[in-house]
């Protein structure tokens, strides 16, 4: 497998002295161009602090960081932000709550110099289901899910190949969540498009992904396909904690 996204033993520590927290421990993994690569763990594992290490927003103390064969530069290029893209959790935090739709979209073309804005900004809205109708609407007046779909707009705007997605859903009510995902299952294979999913859900990773990675206390645990994880087929007793505690909470 050639890899897209290479990580190599990446530590990320916030703090100093007494206060100090590895938050992420000798972590390496990698992701093949076109594969949804899903990253799972408790809160506090350090999942999404892996795809922050990897975007340029949290602090990377060692190991490395490549896409494409290239070691990313720190702070990262604007080469690199045309390449990978990050739709975050809270939709509601996420997007300015005084700007319009529009100019959520609109502002990465400027930054990087796009001439097309208004073909782009249209195409970008009709891409994730929204009518030329919400361009201008501000965020206070979307519901979660559409906000989300502005978030996934923003980050595909540019045409990257990477999009780094760090609990898309789990923000939105059980009725939204599904027609989410399957708008990114949609995209992906419509691009070609390579995504890292970091989610505390075992179903959505079993949906969107191809492998995984299990995190525990900032370190992976254990990798595993998709075949594995719907046969639970789990070497680590963490993983398979995790497995039973996903059973118990769908039964409940």
């Amino acid at each position: 497998m050639t890899a897209l996204v290479s990580v190599r033993d990446l530590d990320v520590t916030f703090g100093h002295g007494a206060n100090e927290v590895r938050a992420v421990r000798g972590v390496g993994f990698d992701v093949a161009a076109g594969e949804s690569f899903g990253i799972v763990g408790e809160s506090g594992s350090g999942k999404s602090t892996v795809l922050r290490a990897i975007c340029g927003l949290a602090p990377t103390t060692a190991g490395q960081i490549s896409i494409g064969g290239d070691p990313l530069e720190r702070p990262r290029s604007q080469k690199f932000y045309r390449q990978v893209q990050m739709v975050f959790q809270d939709p509601y935090a996420s997007l300015h709550p005084r700007h319009t739709v529009d100019k959520v979209l609109s502002e990465p073309l400027a930054i990087h110099g796009f001439a097309d804005a208004e073909a782009r900004v249209e195409k970008a809205l009709a891409d994730v289901g929204l009518g030329a109708g919400f361009r201008f609407r501000f965020p206070h007046q979307l519901s979660g899910g559409q906000r989300q779909r502005v978030a996934i707009a923003r980050a595909l705007i540019l045409e990257p190949r990477i999009l780094l997605l760090d609990e898309p859903t789990s923000a939105l009510d059980a009725s939204i969540q599904a027609e989410v995902l399957n708008l990114l299952d949609a995209l992906r294979a419509e691009r070609g498009l390579t995504y890292l999913l970091v989610s505390h859900d075992l179903a959505v990773v079993a949906h969107m992904c191809e492998r995984l990675l299990v995190m525990q206390h900032g370190a992976a645990v254990e990798q595993l396909t998709r075949n594995a994880l719907q046969n639970r087929a789990a070497q680590q007793d963490y993983t398979k904690d995790l497995l039973v505690a996903s059973e118990g909470f769908k039964g409940a």
